[in-house]
């Protein structure tokens, strides 16, 4: 195998999968799973100047501009020169793609293809701890006392974009904005699209594709 340090995306829309399928391939392969949204978490609590910058969009419900993002993964990227990683959530843009050519050549793209309906019944089953971004589903990961985080004891909450009226929106907004990016890594041809509607039926494929880049830690998939 050889020792170039792995890059690798991962896409979907809400409800794909991706957290589960992401943890997986943190877990047999020992990549780093650097998720956009933890980080803008994390620097929201810390009032730093990128998560200060963030916070003011999402009070207003708005996206957070490609400019605070990009600024914010990175610094994040840049502390982890030598390291194998797997990026969530970004980038989610053209623009973001850019930025991110500018500073490494991306090895694997994986996108999760799911059918509208499949992510409409997961979507409206997720309940999140909000302090902590942990997500349940009450199908396949629910909470051990209903309601309640497992780890805290605080209450969960509905997120106002999973109530059912809000997915359709949501869905139609990502297939808008990840279309190009998805044409990009297509053109180049680092692209691999997985379909299905079971995230324990699309892993095997994922766990082979990453198997031939990367020497798994454990001898055999984790689930």
């Amino acid at each position: 195998m050889a020792s170039k340090l792995l890059r690798a995306v991962i896409l979907g829309p809400p409800g794909s999968g991706k957290g589960t399928v992401c943890q997986r391939i943190a877990q047999n392969f020992g990549l780093q799973h650097l998720s956009s949204g933890h980080f803008l978490r994390e620097n929201i609590k810390a009032d730093t100047e990128v998560g200060d910058m963030a916070k003011q969009y999402i009070e207003k419900g708005l996206l957070v501009p490609d400019h605070v993002i990009t600024r914010l993964m990175m610094s994040e990227l840049e502390n982890r020169r030598d390291q194998h990683w797997l990026l969530d959530g970004f980038p989610r843009t053209l623009v973001q793609a850019e930025a991110l050519d500018r500073i490494c050549d991306l090895d694997l793209v994986i996108t999760l293809n799911i059918p509208f309906e499949t992510l409409k019944d997961r979507l409206s089953r997720r309940w999140i701890h909000p302090a902590s971004g942990r997500v349940y589903n009450l199908d396949f990961n629910p909470p051990q006392v209903h309601g309640v985080d497992d780890v805290t004891g605080e209450p969960l909450a509905q997120q106002e974009d999973d109530k059912p009226e809000a997915v359709a929106a949501r869905l139609r907004q990502y297939k808008d904005v990840a279309k190009p990016v998805i044409e990009l890594y297509k053109s180049r041809g680092v692209l691999h699209q997985f379909s299905g509607t079971e995230t324990n039926k699309i892993w095997p494929y994922v766990y082979t594709l990453f198997s031939n880049k990367i020497t798994p830690i454990q001898s055999k998939e984790a689930y």
